[in-house]
């Protein structure tokens, strides 16, 4: 069986034996943690930030059960742990603040998509789960919005659950489509849960399981009617659409599962026309991808809709995205203590920060400054807002429709070059003068030459 969602125990271990140490050596102090991804993909220019909503469900309701504390107490490595510590996990709340980008936003490399602060084992406990969450919506979502940019206007649901990494994944991958523009998933679970509209076809198994190929099209428009999709290749594709035009039916759509999506959609579309059914859609699948569907378009193929599964639910080209959770601030009574990692390749800059994005004359944007929280962003719009305060989100989410939206309004923003498919410009980012300083500080506490910076 799976643990709750909302179990203290989907994290890595290492987070526990931190805690551990830190409540055992009386170290109690609040601090600040940064969540962003270091380098963006190969082709990918832009990221659509997801994952949010689920993220601040958890951190309100995440608990260690009694049997789960009692399985931590038997586990070797904590033999020399306090009982005392154990009893601190039995009243384990997440009670700090949070700051995020809203879900929809375009994110860029190294900027923060969320900040965490509270008494440093309750954000060190919840570190696992929030970049699970978040780095894999984001994912999604940023591969959405490329195919469905590469369909030019034309629809694109997500079918993807049967080959993502588990269900669970599969529902979360339909959420985070939708938000990257896709007008729907075939995940019924998703669905209901999300609110998101759901489409389905048939299976090559329900036209084989009939006699005649006729009758299975037949049996399903009878039932389905205005809603019938029927999936034409299952012996032969032009040869079906011969059998359906004769026999009357007039199927919302059909469905292109193999061969030359190319030739075969105009010919599909040539027989519709000649029958008068016009108003039947080309629905396409088949290994479908933004390249794929660019370059039918380029081509002229005759599909008004796509059906794109496992590339989408597993983002097949770019499976994972190289997010990071890191210390910035320890507070004290004299106030924040900055923290940064200056190790080579992976230097990160201290202390708590916003992401301001600036705004051409044409409303398009043009590019963001990573400056402290504590500057002005000047004119620009500053990114990061409070979404939850003492443990409790700040009011009531949005809807995910509001959010899909808003994704689309912010995608159209990007300059046109940082949307292309292939060799895609780099939108520029860069962190303020306030935290090069800050930066420079810190490297002299440490003996690193001032000035040099991490390749």
């Amino acid at each position: 069986m799976l643990p709750n969602c909302h179990s203290a125990l989907l994290t890595d271990l290492y987070e526990l034996t931190m805690a551990a140490a830190y409540f055992d050596s009386g170290f109690r102090a609040r601090a600040s943690f940064e969540l962003f991804i270091r380098s963006l993909p190969a082709e990918r220019s832009y990221l659509i930030a997801a994952g949010l909503e689920q993220a601040l469900d958890y951190l309100e309701r995440v608990r260690f059960q009694p049997a789960e504390i009692e399985y931590l107490r038997r586990q070797p490595v904590f033999e020399h742990i306090s009982s005392g510590f154990f009893d601190y996990l039995h009243e384990f709340r997440f009670t700090g603040e949070v700051w995020a980008m809203p879900e929809g936003t375009p994110v860029f490399h190294d900027e923060p998509l969320l900040r965490v602060t509270a008494p440093i084992i309750e954000a060190q406990i919840v570190e696992t789960f929030l970049l699970s969450t978040i780095t894999f919506q984001t994912m999604i979502a940023s591969k959405a919005a490329r195919i469905v940019d590469a369909a030019q206007g034309r629809d694109v649901i997500e079918f993807g659950t049967r080959r993502a990494h588990g269900p669970e994944a599969g529902t979360l991958a339909a959420r985070a489509a939708y938000i990257g523009g896709c007008v729907g998933t075939s995940n019924v679970a998703a669905g209901q849960q999300f609110g998101i509209p759901v489409f389905g076809t048939l299976a090559h198994s329900f036209v084989m399981a009939y006699h005649d190929e006729e009758e299975a099209f037949r049996r399903f428009q009878q039932l389905f009617r205005e809603h019938s999709v029927l999936l034409v290749d299952t012996y032969d594709t032009l040869g079906a659409i011969d059998k359906l035009i004769n026999a009357g039916l007039r199927p919302a759509a059909v469905r292109l599962d193999s061969g030359d999506l190319y030739e075969l959609s105009r010919e599909v579309r040539r027989k519709l026309e000649a029958a008068g059914l016009r108003q039947t859609r080309i629905f396409a699948t088949s290994d479908l991808d933004e390249y794929v569907i660019s370059e039918l378009l380029a081509r002229g193929a005759q599909v008004d809709a796509f059906g794109v599964g496992t590339s989408l639910a597993t983002s097949k080209d770019a499976p994972s995205l190289g997010g990071v959770y890191k210390l910035v601030d320890v507070y004290s009574d004299d106030g924040p203590s900055y923290r940064a990692k200056l190790s080579g390749g992976k230097a990160t800059h201290p202390g708590c920060k916003q992401v301001c994005r600036g705004f051409a004359g044409d409303g398009m944007y043009c590019g963001d400054v990573i400056r402290r929280c504590t500057e002005d962003c000047a004119g620009a719009e500053p990114l990061l807002a409070c979404v939850m305060r003492n443990g409790r989100k700040n009011g009531p989410s949005r809807s995910l429709q509001k959010v899909r939206e808003y994704a689309t309004q912010q995608i159209l923003k990007l300059p046109a070059g940082i949307r292309r498919l292939d060799n895609p410009g780099a939108y520029p980012v860069r962190f303020s003068e306030e935290l090069e300083r800050l930066l420079d500080e810190f490297r002299s506490r440490f003996g690193q030459p001032v000035g040099k910076r991490a390749p």
